[in-house]
């Protein structure tokens, strides 16, 4: 019986220095595992430390393999599967560009409104949209922009935050 893959978003701790980010992408590429999403930025200066949101897939296995192989990385603090941990928030930003005719894009500022997207640009042939949500609603959104004129999708990747009192690397539970 071969088991299933799953997405898990991963959070990792590490210090903000050149080549951690290099480091963290090898190991997903040298031993062939996929990133379908990838975040980072610093999140405590006066530590230097920074959050990389890892989004990736694997089978139970392959998952517990890589958080040990990260856990291993210099100089990474604390990596946590968001997906196993619990209750979780995940948040991704989009930038959806459409084109078309004035019947279009009125169709495209009604779906938009319902989706609460936001119209962030306008011409007289075409709109460009900020959506904030969950990466199924982004997908969502994009799937109902397709027969719209969808030009153009710049997504900025998935941000990920245990529910709860606990923190990354914290000591609450």
């Amino acid at each position: 019986m071969t088991q299933q893959e799953e997405s898990h978003t991963i959070a990792v701790l590490v210090e903000n220095e050149p080549g951690v980010l290099a480091r963290v992408i090898g190991l997903f590429s040298g031993r062939g595992y996929n990133i379908d999403s990838l975040t980072v930025a610093e999140v405590d200066p006066e530590n230097g430390r920074s959050r990389i949101n890892i989004v990736t897939r694997g089978t139970a296995q392959v998952i517990e393999q890589i958080k040990a192989l990260l856990a291993k990385l210099v100089p990474v603090h604390h990596v946590v599967d968001l997906t196993l941990e619990g209750p979780h928030v995940e948040r991704e930003l989009a930038l959806v560009k459409v084109t078309g005719d004035r019947e279009k894009l009125v169709q495209a500022l009604r779906i938009a409104d319902f989706m609460h997207a936001r119209l962030v640009d306008s011409t007289t042939e075409s709109f460009v949209f900020e959506i904030t949500g969950a990466p199924n609603q982004i997908d969502s959104f994009i799937h109902l922009m397709g027969p719209l004129g969808l030009v153009e999708v710049s997504r900025a990747g998935v941000v990920a935050i245990a529910r709860g009192p606990g923190g990354l690397g914290s000591e609450a539970p």
